[in-house]
């Protein structure tokens, strides 16, 4: 779309004059309008040859062409049974390499669904579901937490809203995303704070965006025309063949008028006669074998890839695979899981393991001492508590799926693996209150209804409300006045609050990323306090260390293309510290 450049610059109203729309978005006549103006929110399939043409490339290549010449001779010299072998192996051939290569396209092209069929958007000022392909620039679309996000768009409100833009950055964490206009004129878009992207998703807040571009104008269309437009580049192999047939043909032909006048000029033979013998000599420097034989070897490699669910779409890119010297990969989702894992607890004089990897609650808390198994439950449940995000597993699937921020949905999963049941401990301190996180306190406060059974040793007073406070450990630890150590409340010393930096420090230079818990109890004033003074004279309990773990075959996979001789090298971009 044709719009202001720096959208980001703007402020909410100038967003909606500068794409000709209202807070009510636009009507539906308007919105056909710019259908017919802009296109249809999609990514238009790349283009690609026609099955005929195709499968005529597989008759057509150079050494294709090299049999089909040898069986033409082959008649000539009045040998028809070697003529009709080598044309039938050229079919044969053709007929095998194009399945495999029409089968791997078929399976590529169910991959492709990135973006959501559905989106809430308001249309006639009525805020309805339309299919995300009808989307417009203009349009006023509502963003809820574990919505996919259909098209670019300018944020006019927002609410907590953090995004998963790792399909466009790599970056595992979330990032907020804000309403505020950005002053900052050379600015790249993926960096403006107000805007969001196709392909990515809501982990968590809610927010209100302005439509901004559509289909290949997004950025994540940008991304997908640059790959489709790639010019195929011939493999190893195929540069390799086509080098000896050019030299098996010169060599064939220089044979064959080498022979052609030896026994014309030499032997006596008559010119036919001489001829038919020279036709044979080239015809038997044609490797026939050579073209299915390699087919063959591939195949067989191509095969064994997609018993460890790779793809090959070209049967030649399977030996451009075996002359690999470097590996250049990412690190989200590719050397590692993109699932946020608890790994490590800490209180004051203990240090607890925890098992298991991703989303699946599998695994144990590690707790050898069990004189501070009271606080370690505090410290997980007041983690869950404080938690938005949601564990889903469907029914007949292994995965666990996620809807909201990764690092929450790991400190459920750590819960679960402590024996909590998130429901049971919902329904036995509901929320009565929601203090936000926001990016300048960097931490997010819940106040119950009630506090914990085993909230001990906490003091406990009749018609007891607790909260419970998370975030960066040494904000929280800065809104703490005390702190739970052998089981007692204590006044927070300086030597105890070096204690916990130390530990943060620790937990972080191994790679963690750390989230410090506290909590506070009282009676009904807690209800009255505004949101500052809620997050005053805390208790601190511990810190919670995860990390987004590597996949179980990273390893071994790593080991062995150090054994074939092949570097590996981490790419990383901006958004990497």
């Amino acid at each position: 779309m044709n719009t202001y450049h720096q959208i980001w610059s703007l402020t909410s109203q100038e967003v909606y004059k500068n794409l000709i729309t209202t807070p009510r978005g636009l009507s539906e006549s308007e919105a056909n309008l710019r259908i017919k103006q802009y296109g249809y929110n999609e990514l238009p399939e790349p283009q690609t040859r026609p099955l005929i043409l195709r499968f005529i490339d597989q008759l057509t290549h150079f050494m294709a062409l090299l049999l089909w010449v040898a069986g033409t001779l082959a008649f000539i010299s009045q040998t028809p049974e070697l003529g009709w072998a080598i044309w039938a192996v050229i079919w044969i051939n053709a007929i095998f390499s194009f399945w495999q290569e029409f089968q791997a396209e078929k399976a590529l092209s169910a991959l492709k669904q990135v973006l959501p069929n559905q989106v809430k958007v308001y249309r006639d000022s009525t805020l309805c579901t339309i299919p995300a392909r009808e989307l417009v620039p203009g349009d006023v679309i509502q963003l809820e937490e574990g919505d996919k996000i259909s098209a670019d768009a300018r944020l006019v409100e927002s609410q907590s809203l953090y995004v998963d833009v790792s399909i466009l950055t790599g970056e595992s964490l979330p990032v907020p995303r804000f309403s505020e206009p950005v002053a900052t004129e050379n600015l790249r878009a993926l960096d403006a704070s107000n805007l969001v992207f196709a392909g990515s998703t809501v982990a968590s807040g809610r927010g209100l965006a302005v439509v901004d571009a559509t289909g290949t104008h997004t950025e994540f269309g940008q991304v997908a025309h640059l790959t489709a437009n790639v010019k195929r580049e011939p493999s190893t192999l195929e540069v390799q063949i086509t080098r000896v047939v050019h030299i098996i043909t010169i060599i064939a032909i220089s044979m064959g008028v080498v022979v052609f006048l030896l026994t014309n000029f030499l032997v006596g033979m008559g010119i036919k006669e001489s001829f038919i013998f020279a036709i044979g000599i080239i015809v038997a420097f044609v490797p026939e074998g050579l073209l299915p034989t390699v087919s063959l070897a591939l195949a067989i490699g191509v095969k064994r890839m997609a018993k460890e669910n790779a793809l090959v779409r070209r049967l030649s890119a399977v030996e451009t695979l075996s002359a690999t010297t470097v590996i250049c990969t990412d690190k989200t989702g590719t050397l590692t899981k993109n699932e946020m894992t608890v790994r490590k607890l800490w209180i004051p004089g203990a240090e607890i393991n925890v098992t298991g990897v991703g989303y699946e609650p599998k695994g144990e808390v590690e707790i050898t001492n069990f004189e501070c198994e009271s606080q370690v439950r505090l410290l997980l449940a007041g983690a869950a508590l404080c938690s938005n995000a949601r564990l889903n597993h469907p029914p007949g699937s292994s995965q666990w799926q996620v809807l909201g921020d990764p690092t929450e949905a790991a400190l459920l999963v750590v819960a679960i693996k402590a024996g909590f049941k998130l429901e049971e401990l919902q329904h036995q301190a509901p929320r009565s209150r929601e203090v936000p996180f926001d990016s300048h306190r960097r931490m997010m406060t819940v106040l119950l209804g009630s506090s914990l059974e085993f909230a001990q040793p906490l003091q406990k007073t009749e018609n007891t409300s607790q909260i419970f406070t998370k975030g960066a450990p040494l904000d929280v630890l800065q809104h703490s006045r005390f702190i739970l150590r052998d089981g007692q409340q204590q006044e927070l010393t300086a030597v105890q609050r070096a204690e916990v930096e130390a530990a943060n420090d620790q937990l972080a230079s191994l790679g963690y990323r750390v989230l410090g818990v506290a909590t506070r109890q009282g009676g009904t004033e807690l209800r009255e306090l505004e949101n500052a003074a809620l997050e005053q004279d805390l208790i601190f309990i511990g810190l919670v260390a995860m990390i987004d773990p590597p996949r179980t075959e990273v390893a071994d996979a790593i080991a062995l293309c150090h054994l074939a001789g092949i570097r590996d090298r981490l790419r990383q971009n901006s958004f990497c510290q």
